[in-house]
């Protein structure tokens, strides 16, 4: 069973919650949220905020200063390297806490595993957006930020 390593990104002032599934292994190795390199999470946000992102403290203020809150549903599974298909004996995190201790109006999934996995556990609406998955290589960077843009309202 693997422990998710690192903590949500959220405060007070928190307005939407980006839900993933779990860490890929390379954002595991890395410590920090959408650490792959080909996962486009991090081009999506600079092209839709005008902003150059370099290292996790540039990231984590950006989410922050946009009222971003950023975690996984999941916070402890087994999984087979970074295969969402391959998660079982699920435990989720403690969103309640955050979406209580916050001003967040609207959650999102990024992608289909981290919904069904956000309906399964938690009661509430969710957004479920393309992911940015290296894995959902049909969808384009400029495809993806036209979808992902509704987080901008």
């Amino acid at each position: 069973m693997l422990i998710h390593p690192f903590k949500p990104i959220w405060d007070s002032e928190s307005r939407i919650l980006i839900l993933g599934s779990f860490p890929s292994m390379k954002s595991r190795e890395e410590g920090f949220y959408y650490g792959h390199p080909r996962n486009r999470f991090w081009p999506v946000m600079e092209r839709l905020f005008d902003a150059e992102l370099r290292n996790t403290e540039e990231k984590t203020a950006f989410l922050l200063s946009h009222h971003i809150a950023l975690s996984d549903v999941i916070a402890q599974c087994d999984i087979t390297k970074s295969a969402d298909a391959s998660i079982r004996n699920a435990v989720p995190q403690d969103l309640a806490g955050i979406i209580s201790s916050s001003r967040i109006s609207a959650v999102y999934a990024n992608g289909s595993k981290a919904a069904e996995l956000y309906r399964r556990f938690f009661d509430g609406n969710i957004i479920q957006l393309p992911s940015t998955s290296p894995a959902n290589a049909a969808w384009t960077l400029d495809r993806l930020c036209d979808e992902w843009k509704q987080i901008l309202s």
